[in-house]
């Protein structure tokens, strides 16, 4: 239990209004005859830190939570940096307060965070920092708050300084200042919550919350409309927390006042709404990646390299079983399988999840065998080793499923002391769910590289999925992953269960799917469980996981046509996009645990990793299929081209785990490799990203060089055939060619390279030139970013036109710091990249002379286009394609720390 000061309590009443003044938290409260009513006004102050921290970081300290223990997440914990021997934590009030007792509750885990050697409180007396006189306490335990007494002060400012562990940081979880003497001179405390969108039609739920020292006298509150092209109803505009529609699209402000003793004119909190129309009540139909041809300069390349070196790498590192790190491969399914037949057996080597690795490099295979190898030799002798793997492994794989359908050997080789059942909420962390969503995405596309004749994979994922669904739903048992990822892949299994056997086979993998994002709640930010699916308005905590389950959630979205979880997913999609991107399409600032930092927080040494960008392209692609608008194309593109074609090295030996703006570390193997088979899998799923279907036509959503068969529209088997080498030139030929003659619409996506508020361009470029059909003119409407083109089409017809590529200037929002009075390049959609090797300095000014492309060959880059400029020491400028950085230069080594000089190698954002 907490441990308390002994004075005799009585009342801890929590005053955070809450609606229909139900169960409330807040401001505790106590009496003792030596002191008056005392309060905690910690939760009046704003908190600062050493180092960089986020607002919700900083937010955990007064919280006036009470932890159960020093492991608790639900509330997020403060974390100091690391790697620096003293800390701090700062209190400021808007005006002054005294205090003689603060209460510390030390955050603590096994990993990373440790309790600090000794702490010091100190007060500003105005002109310096001052300790506090004759403190008694101080203490660093766990599980309990530490009280510390002392002479009282009065300041404006307090700070609790850390001596911290050598490589490992401070943490806490609250703390508590007390009020000493008269009541506090304090005015209550607003804040209306996140800005967000809604769907007109749909609710917003509204999170108000206010603060008040008061218990005799709370603040009375009430929402009101700023301004906006509509009406706002709220459902009680008197309570903080309630919900919000609006009856028109739109931008809106509204506002939450509280009219307080301290405050007669009240005091107010503002958030932003914004209003759309709801999306199409159909979604766009899947076009499944099969066997196809890539023609184009640039992806003929990458796709021959991991088909030839990295894919096979994988399978030799997934086949190893000496690796110090990043173990546990195809070996644990073998010792599961000796397992289910009562058989001695070693036990579980390497993470929990170390099952995702081999079921994305099956997947991989699975899509590399759909690449036509065109005759060329090495290919063709790599396809043959890739057929060779799967005959081997597809066995080994099933032997290790549980008779019921259940996979996942961690479960399989755990002593049920340790492990006892599956789906426990107790073992969140142990990724049943995301390895079994990836062994179910693998059988998809095993299925569709053999065109439904070799049905092992197929036949195993719907008795896995059967089994889930047999356990888990209404009625059964509520439960969640710690890390999504069988949410995605139901949805996409239901679906592709739905095209290739009818009768709505699929569709209790879907219900399944919505069941596991709503059993999403109660838990903390970093696994996105701290509220309701429909709640969650800004994109927080671990990025990977985050990015999937909105993933999941605007499937569900898209399934069922639920308003709420429409304006969730738009406010999600609203703030990752316009407040938490980096030009490269990459998210994750590393600001939080492998995750989002606060809006506008984009350092260049972000965090980045390539299974978020990932995950960011099936987002930005589901949305495309719900919407049917061009903008969510061209964001999968810019990260398709960016903050993911350079995971894997141009050779294919080396893979980047994050994609920092300065560099990148490339390692052979890593200590934990979720991302080595997850690049290929994305990037070789092209024929799903480039197209999509209605039932009026096709959609063209990227320009590669291809021919792809895109199955029935209209009714009718449609070929596509792509003749580009974009996107080092823009011109783009496309053939038609559909089986039969066959009216329909051809949609083709018009570039709009403004695809984030954070960032502006010059010069503007969007839209196509000089469109015609077979040689000809022609006009055309212009639809959602699409050109659209109806007609009866014939083989052989074709449609051709040029995307513009001038070398654009990029700068970003003010907002952001680390990128003031700086300029980053871009050409199409590949944002460029300075390099060491290519000059010796990265930090001059960019000369105003004008930027352009050319072509460079070279034995490390091969044929790429670059551009060639000038310093404004009137020095040469190089820069190349973001993906192509550090391939000409040794391997960084996985020993070097993310701070490795290595970092200022290669440089995006350049001094203007």
């Amino acid at each position: 239990m907490p441990h308390r000061p002994a004075m005799p309590v009585l009342s801890r009443r929590h005053l955070l209004l809450a609606a229909g003044g139900g169960a409330a938290s807040g401001l505790a409260s106590g009496y003792s005859p030596d002191r008056p009513f005392t309060f905690n006004i910690a939760p009046f102050a704003t908190a600062s830190s050493a180092g960089a921290t986020t607002r919700d970081k900083l937010a955990v300290l007064n919280s006036d939570f009470s932890p159960p223990n020093s492991r608790d997440r639900s509330h997020d914990v403060w974390e100091s940096v690391r790697d620096t021997a003293s800390q701090w934590v700062e209190y400021r009030w808007d005006r002054p307060v005294q205090t003689d007792r603060i209460e510390v509750y030390w955050g603590w885990d096994e990993w990373d965070i440790k309790l600090p050697t000794s702490c010091l409180l100190l007060y500003w007396d105005g002109k310096a920092w001052q300790p506090v006189r004759n403190a008694q306490g101080l203490g660093v335990e766990i599980n309990r708050f530490n009280s510390t007494t002392f002479e009282p002060v009065k300041t404006t400012r307090l700070r609790l300084k850390m001596a911290t562990l050598k490589e490992k940081s401070a943490g806490i979880l609250q703390w508590q200042v007390w009020s000493n003497g008269p009541l506090p001179d304090l005015p209550p405390r607003v804040e209306a919550g996140v800005d967000r969108s809604v769907i007109v039609g749909g609710d917003s739920y509204l999170s108000g919350r206010v603060v008040s020292l008061i218990p005799s006298q709370p603040p009375q509150v009430r929402w009101r409309q700023i301004s906006g092209p509509g009406d706002v109803f709220f459902g009680d505009e008197r309570q903080p927390i309630t919900t919000a529609r609006v009856n028109r699209p739109g931008e809106y402000e509204l506002e939450l006042v509280a009219d307080g003793v301290e405050a007669p004119d009240g005091i107010r909190s503002t958030l932003r709404l914004r209003a759309a129309e709801p999306p199409p009540s159909k979604r766009l139909d899947v076009v499944y990646t099969t066997p196809y041809q890539l023609t184009s300069l640039l992806w003929r390349d990458r796709a021959r390299s991991l088909v030839t070196s990295w894919i096979p790498h994988c399978i030799d590192y997934c086949e190893r079983t000496d690796l110090k790190d990043g173990q546990g491969g195809i070996d644990n399914f073998v010792e599961a399988a000796k397992a289910l037949r009562g058989e001695p057996h070693a036990p579980h080597r390497g993470y929990v999840f170390s099952n995702a690795w081999v079921h994305q490099t099956v997947e991989s295979i699975c899509l590399g065998l759909m690449v036509d190898a065109q005759g060329d030799e090495e290919m063709l002798k790599a396809q043959a080793q890739l057929r060779a793997t799967l005959e081997r492994w597809i066995p080994t794989i099933l032997a290790a499923q549980h008779p019921d359908g259940y996979l996942q050997t961690a479960y399989t080789l755990a002593s049920r002391k340790d492990w006892p059942e599956r789906w426990s909420p107790e073992q969140r962390g142990n990724h049943e769910g995301y390895v079994s969503g990836y062994f179910i995405e693998a059988a998809i596309n095993h299925h569709t590289l053999t065109g439904g004749r070799d049905l092992r994979l197929y036949d195993a994922a719907k008795r896995l999925a059967d089994c889930w669904v047999a356990n888990l739903g209404p009625g059964k048992r509520p439960w969640f992953d710690g890390h999504q990822q069988m949410e995605q892949a139901l949805v996409r299994f239901g679906r592709f269960v739905n095209d290739v056997e009818g009768g709505g086979r699929g569709d209790a993998y879907v219900a399944l799917a919505k069941f596991l994002v709503e059993s999403r709640e109660g838990g903390s930010r970093y696994d996105q469980s701290h509220l309701p699916p429909r709640q969650q308005y800004e994109a927080a905590g671990h990025a990977v996981r985050a990015v999937y389950y909105y993933s999941g959630m605007a499937d569900i979205a898209a399934e069922t046509g639920d308003r709420d979880y429409q304006s969730a997913v738009l406010s999600l999609w609203d703030n990752l996009v316009n407040r938490k991107y980096y030009v490269t399409g990459g998210v994750g600032s590393g600001d939080t645990s492998e995750g989002f930092g606060d809006d506008y927080a984009l350092r260049h040494d972000g965090y980045c990793e390539s299974c978020s960008s990932c995950g960011l392209v099936f987002f930005q692609y589901k949305l495309n299929l719900a919407y049917h608008h061009a903008k969510y194309a061209d964001l999968y593109e810019e990260t398709l081209y960016n903050a993911l074609l350079g995971g894997v090295d141009l050779a294919g030996k080396h893979f980047t785990y994050t994609n920092p703006l300065v560099g990148s570390q490339r390692y052979a193997w890593h200590t934990c490799p979720c991302c080595v088979g997850n690049i290929p899998r994305t990037l070789l799923m092209m024929p799903t990203w480039a197209y999509a279907k209605d039932t009026d036509g096709l959609f063209v959503n990227l320009f590669v060089g291809s021919r792809v068969q895109v199955g029935a529209v209209k009714g009718t088997a449609v070929e596509m055939v792509q003749d580009t080498n974009y996107p080092w030139d823009g011109g783009v030929k496309l053939t038609v060619n559909p089986a039969q003659p066959t009216e329909f619409a051809l949609r083709v996506r018009m570039p709009d390279r403004h695809t984030s508020a954070l960032y502006t361009a010059k010069p503007a470029v969007s839209g196509l030139r000089g469109l015609k059909v077979n040689g000809q003119a022609v006009k055309v409407d212009a639809q959602d970013g699409y050109a659209v083109i109806h007609r009866r089409w014939q083989a052989g017809d074709t449609v051709s036109f040029e995307l513009p590529l001038p070398v654009q200037r990029v700068v970003a929002d003010e907002k952001v710091a680390a990128t003031r009075g700086q300029v980053a390049l871009r050409r199409g959609p590949l944002v460029y990249s300075v390099e060491a090797v290519d000059q010796p300095r990265l930090d001059l000014p960019l000369a105003d002379s004008p930027i352009t492309a050319r072509w460079q060959l070279s034995q490390q880059l091969g044929v790429i286009c670059s551009l060639s400029g000038y310093w404004k020491d009137g020095s040469k400028m190089t820069a190349i394609p973001y993906f192509a950085r550090m391939n000409r230069e040794p391997q960084a080594s996985p020993e070097f720390p993310s701070g490795d000089p290595g970092f200022a190698r290669s440089r995006v954002w350049l001094k203007a």
